[in-house]
């Protein structure tokens, strides 16, 4: 049975002509520069956070408005280009999140007040929730949507050098390496995003943004290639319950039914991983003895505070439940680092089940991401030979950036050791994907990563821990009920 099932786990699949995997930020900001200068009618940008002062090209020009700044290229379109409608609408960040951004993208606001440029602060979410899908429509023909926003701690190149003089924030201080995986589209599925950034735009503001004209031009971005032609494309979302609309839980019952489905292989990219009903179905397919390998690749150590406070200490107890389930050995979570040791971020959020489905998109292994935050993913599903040599393809050259590898060397790894666990420990030998080791929890930390603070499924446990943990419970039963009754 096909897994991709509109109404069920995706909202809708439409035809691309074009697929690209855009792995890392340089390659994204080239993709959207290029792609920027050939909008004729409409850009629409969806964030979870935006900088106006981001540089799509920082091995270019300098100086303090430099020409490649996102939102000085934006001004510059509107000038000179009276017919292109051009709205960015970004998450109204709460306070704490706010001053971590220099209190960007409220300031950003000033960046376009009297232009040409609609630029909103979206707070149509439910108390403590936030916007984050990150997706971007060019002309209603070309589109981007993953893990990137356009901050200035963003860009870094697949090489995750320990410095590199490019990856330097406004002040001139260097930011920490950083990887990020877009996927970009056209055709039909591209303008599938923009009937979906259209929507947020209208809940948002109260205003109908209409669609463009048909293109009679090609935006694509010439220096990019695509890896896959002629694909069906679907829109994968979250979206909570809140002022009558319905709960959209899209994005975790594809997750869970790409667990169930993997038959050698779960590979996951990701920034968290705290999701109580998805670690027990993980669980459940490590305790077969035929079941998939199942690899995590995440950040040891979160940059935030908050993050380290609740996600960190939450991963840690979903890590000694999946080490306790793996009595095959098929599970392994590692960190990467750059030649020197220092840490990657590991900001990407992708799914790959063999070589049967690609997912890329802005929903995180947590709680929020399955029913409390707004999240949008792009899915393709193989459909033969060329997609699915696609599909494993780019998870192999996923994990072969870290260790300065490319994706033929650890496809011939994996046909030699029979698994890509064996392929990766045996061309690993810089130790630049390290085992993530579980924290040791007190018992301030243990409570939080037993009620999952910080971290709510949906509206109606967001300030109710004691009942989360209740409904978490429940879940988690209900899940391994399912998969024992399975098995029987």
């Amino acid at each position: 049975m096909a897994l991709l099932r509109p109404g069920e786990t995706c909202s809708r699949i439409d035809s691309a002509d074009r697929v690209a995997f855009l792995v890392d930020v340089q390659d994204y900001f080239c993709a959207v520069s290029e792609a920027l200068q050939r909008a004729r009618r409409s850009i629409l940008l969806l964030g979870w956070g935006f900088d106006p002062r981001t540089r799509l090209r920082p091995d270019g020009f300098d100086g303090p408005d430099d020409p490649d700044e996102i939102g000085q290229v934006l001004l510059r379109l509107a000038r000179e280009q009276p017919d292109l409608d051009i709205r960015v609408l970004i998450w109204k960040s709460a306070l704490p999140i706010a001053a971590s951004q220099e209190f960007f993208p409220h300031r950003a606001r000033q960046w376009f007040r009297g232009a040409r440029v609609h630029f909103w602060l979206d707070d149509m979410v439910p108390l403590g929730g936030c916007h984050h899908q990150k997706v971007l429509v060019i002309d209603d023909a070309v589109a981007f949507c993953g893990s990137g926003d356009f901050g200035t701690d963003r860009w870094d190149s697949p090489a995750h050098l320990d410095t590199d003089s490019r990856r330097i924030d406004p002040d001139q201080h260097q930011h920490p390496p950083r990887h990020e995986v877009m996927m970009m589209v056209d055709g039909e599925a591209a303008k599938a995003l923009g009937d979906l950034a259209r929507e947020r735009w209208r809940r948002a503001t109260g205003e109908t943004a209409p669609p463009p004209p048909p293109a009679d031009h090609d935006p694509w971005p010439p220096s990019t290639r695509p890896h896959l032609e002629g694909a069906s494309v679907a829109i994968v979302r979250t979206d909570p319950a809140w002022r009558g609309r319905p709960l959209v839980r899209e994005w975790e019952a594809l997750t869970l039914a790409s667990i169930a489905s993997a038959r050698r292989c779960l590979y996951l990219e990701n920034q968290y991983f705290t999701a109580p009903d998805i670690a027990e179905a993980i669980a459940r397919r490590l305790a077969e003895p035929d079941g998939p390998e199942v690899i995590l690749v995440s950040t040891e150590r979160s940059p935030s505070w908050f993050d380290r406070l609740t996600m960190d200490r939450t991963r840690s107890m979903v890590i000694r439940r999946l080490k306790a389930a793996d009595v095959f050995g098929r599970f392994r979570a590692w960190c990467p680092e750059t030649p020197a040791g220092h840490t990657v971020i590991v900001h990407a959020k992708v799914t790959i089940v063999d070589d049967q489905l690609a997912r890329i998109g802005s929903a995180n292994l947590n709680n929020r991401s399955t029913g409390f935050d707004t999240e949008c993913e792009l899915a393709i599903e193989a459909s033969d030979e060329v997609s699915a040599l696609a599909i494993v393809t780019l998870r192999n050259r996923l994990v072969g950036h870290y260790m300065g590898r490319n994706a033929d060397d650890i496809a011939g790894a994996v046909e030699r050791h029979g698994g890509l666990i064996g392929a990766v420990e045996a061309l690993n030998t810089h130790g630049r994907l390290r085992p993530i080791q579980p924290l040791t929890l007190g018992q301030a930390a243990g409570f939080v990563a037993a009620y999952h603070l910080g971290d709510p499924r949906g509206v109606d446990d967001a300030w109710r821990p004691f009942k989360r943990r209740r409904m978490l419970d429940a879940r988690v039963r209900a899940i391994a009920g399912a998969s024992h009754g399975a098995a029987s």
